[in-house]
């Protein structure tokens, strides 16, 4: 089922900002990663932006989230914070994770980020998890899970969505599906002809597809999963097409390894979903060019100051390696 247009009507600044917010805090993360501060591998979502942000900017604050290994958008976009991510991403122990998770595992309790893992597919079950738990205590909450395209190739995808297809599970499941599985295409390890959407439709689901690059029909397609998840109608799930401009890991470009072409590239990269909304809004006479270059230097300057929180905290002390380990743990 591909959502073209419903009634749900998009908070149009809100997404131009959150959009840019994202796209500067990774390009800043790309810039900086060659000083050798962040010792942990890094996964942009340069390029995904416009799945994130209108994903959070639809989810509610009481409803959880959890993500895979390009989870730095999504943990913003969810209402993290963006000192805590680079504290995290440099170490120290005012990050969202104490410093112990690095940029793959994430955790802010505050906001309903329940966690991400480097493992394809891990938090699947997890989020899933979430999902019983919510049903349980009769909320309205949902969980939201987001993974690639790579994620639906594990026995793991399977049973989990098989579970909360059986169960009616308030969970939405979102795929990023940017075609890559680190350097493998969809061609390698999918039958041709394959849509991820329609297989996920056969096990029971309510399946939906949309063009990831177009904020507002994200934002439409996600809420309307969303109410009719929050109706009881069982569990959701929703595939965006996207590209990610850089490496798989690293702050890089790398179309001349030959697993991409630099021409596949570069038509993405001319309908950069970032540039494209803000020269929508700018047209349709939403914002002014004045309005966008205020937002950019607000956000420029949020982010500076993000590194310079996390340049200038402490690195945690030897002592609290064991601290958390289980949970009501106090390390001793």
């Amino acid at each position: 089922m591909t959502i073209r247009a419903a009634g749900h009507e998009p908070p149009r600044v809100a997404l131009l900002r959150s959009m840019l917010r994202l796209r500067c805090f990774e390009e800043a993360i790309a810039e900086r990663y060659p000083e050798q501060k962040m010792r942990c591998p890094v996964h942009l979502s340069v390029g995904q932006e416009a799945v994130s942000a209108a994903v959070g900017l639809a989810l509610e604050p009481g409803d959880l989230a959890v993500s895979g290994h390009r989870a730095h958008t999504h943990y913003l976009a969810k209402g993290g914070s963006m000192p805590r991510l680079l504290a995290e991403i440099y170490g120290k122990r005012t990050g969202c994770s104490r410093g112990k998770g690095g940029s793959m595992h994430l955790i802010d309790e505050t906001v309903g980020f329940k966690g991400s893992t480097a493992i394809v597919a891990g938090t699947i079950p997890v989020g899933t998890g979430l999902g019983l738990s919510l049903s349980l205590r009769n909320t309205k909450q949902v969980a939201c899970v987001f993974f690639g395209d790579a994620a639906v190739e594990e026995g793991v995808f399977f049973e989990a969505v098989n579970f909360a297809a059986v169960r009616r599970l308030p969970v939405l499941y979102v795929c990023e599906n940017n075609f890559y599985s680190v350097y493998s295409p969809l061609r390698v390890r999918q039958p041709e002809g394959r849509q991820i959407h329609e297989m996920v439709s056969g096990l029971g689901v309510r399946a939906m597809h949309g063009d990831g690059n177009d904020p507002e029909l994200v934002y439409r397609t996600t809420v309307d999963a969303l109410d009719s998840i929050r109706s009881g109608s069982g569990p959701a799930f929703v595939e965006f097409t996207t590209y990610r401009y850089r490496e798989h890991c690293g702050p890089n470009f790398d179309n001349d390894i030959g697993y991409r072409t630099e021409a596949e590239f570069l038509r993405w990269r001319a309908a950069d979903p970032v540039e494209a909304y803000e020269r929508r809004l700018l047209d349709l006479g939403t914002v002014t060019s004045e309005a966008v270059r205020d937002m950019r230097a607000e956000i420029a300057a949020e982010v500076a100051d993000a590194f310079a929180f996390a340049e200038h905290s402490a690195f945690p002390d030897a002592a609290e390696a064991y601290c958390d380990l289980y949970a009501g743990e106090d390390g001793t």
